[in-house]
């Protein structure tokens, strides 16, 4: 459920979308989600001095928050 709502999430800011790759780890409390994008579109993920990518982390955690997990995003270059 999380891995499709941060897809749906990143979709319209990469120029790529069928390049983003995330992969999940999901543990007892905490699950990590690795996102990968294609080239060129690190930059617009990351934002300004990292704001959109704290933004989608911000967002991440509320939705998983409902689920009582934790959830961790990682953008891998």
């Amino acid at each position: 459920m999380l891995k499709e709502f941060l897809e749906h999430i990143v979709k319209p800011i990469v120029d790529k979308p069928d390049e983003i790759k995330i992969t999940e780890v999901d543990g007892e409390a905490v699950c990590i989600y690795e996102l990968r994008v294609g080239e060129g579109d690190f930059g617009k993920v990351l934002g300004k001095h990292g704001k959109n990518v704290n933004a989608l982390r911000t967002l991440l955690n509320a939705v998983a928050s409902k689920s009582g997990k934790r959830a961790i995003l990682e953008l891998i270059e």
